[in-house]
């Protein structure tokens, strides 16, 4: 049996992979919205300074915010954002990321306090991120 609080905590992550040298990147939002997602696309802006950047992505609503477009201008030149036909997640390589997430971070376990929920959460992320070879094998696939 596992306690639990009787709360439900959730975070809100933002996620991207690069498939070809593989890296992970992501970030926290406090919700999913235009101005948070912009944010993140913002950190990839400066990561990729110079190269065009295709980024598939699902058809959240906060995809098509009127921020977004705003940022497509200023960015739109190099950064191309590519919606995937609606339900169809078995086409996105971040999911099965996810999936790796929920296995190693939150399925079956039990977190006293946000604090150390979001820290084990991070553990996890930050490991994707430093040490790409753990998360290789999920994006073979899309290869």
């Amino acid at each position: 049996m596992i306690p639990t609080t009787g709360q439900r905590n959730t975070q809100k992550i933002f996620g991207a992979v690069d498939l070809y040298r593989p890296r992970f990147y992501y970030g926290h939002g406090d919700v999913f919205a235009g101005q948070s997602y912009t944010a993140f696309l913002g950190g990839l802006a400066q990561r990729y300074p110079r190269q065009e950047v295709f980024l598939i992505h699902d058809n959240a609503a906060y995809h098509r915010a009127p921020e977004v477009r705003e940022w497509l201008g200023d960015y739109g030149h190099r950064f191309h954002l590519c919606p995937l036909p609606k339900y169809s997640p078995e086409f996105n390589a971040v999911e099965p990321l996810w999936h790796y997430v929920r296995v190693q971070a939150t399925h079956n376990r039990y977190y006293a306090t946000e604090r150390e929920f979001v820290t084990q959460l991070d553990h996890t992320l930050n490991g994707m991120a430093r040490e790409p070879t753990r998360i290789q094998g999920y994006l073979n696939p899309f290869l």
